[in-house]
């Protein structure tokens, strides 16, 4: 669910949760794909057999793949202001991986609003807490403190 609030009002979110996305499914083929662009073969994310030798049991999705998906999975479940133009990838302040996404395993993600510092030109910087969870575990997969320039209209 995306919420779309006047940049009066932004500064009123902070702190709180902004959304939560719908479940996204990671399967080999995505997986497989993503070792071709990286080029990043490492055999726990390509070889299911020699994966299932491993306390994992299974392949398990790239760190940088979880992280890709910010893009996607916060689209649907962020915070808008009324009139944005764009929003620009500003980067990270702080990424950790803490549990694998194992093969077959579905992800979403959980957004909150941390802080807003408006800028000169109608711009509109905003950080904000993604936690990727896994379906069905209880350590979420990452938690990324994201940066969003969000360009609004005059």
């Amino acid at each position: 669910m995306t919420i779309k609030v006047d940049k009066t009002e932004i500064n009123s979110y902070i702190g709180k949760e902004t959304g939560v996305s719908d479940w996204f499914h990671i399967d080999q083929d995505r997986i497989t794909k993503f070792a071709e662009v990286t080029e990043d073969y490492q055999f726990i994310h390509v070889d299911p057999v020699a994966a299932a030798a491993t306390p994992f049991g299974s392949t398990i999705a790239h760190g940088f793949l979880t992280l890709s998906m910010l893009s996607h999975l916060a689209a649907g479940s962020s915070l808008y202001i009324n009139g944005t133009v764009m929003g620009i990838n500003y980067g990270c302040e702080k990424i950790r991986f803490l549990a694998p996404v194992k093969v077959n395993s579905d992800i979403r993600a959980r957004v909150k609003l941390l802080a807003v510092d408006e800028k000169p030109g109608n711009r509109f910087l905003m950080k904000s807490e993604i936690t990727i969870e896994i379906k069905d575990e209880k350590t979420p997969a990452l938690v990324a403190e994201w940066l969003t320039m969000m360009v609004v209209e005059a």
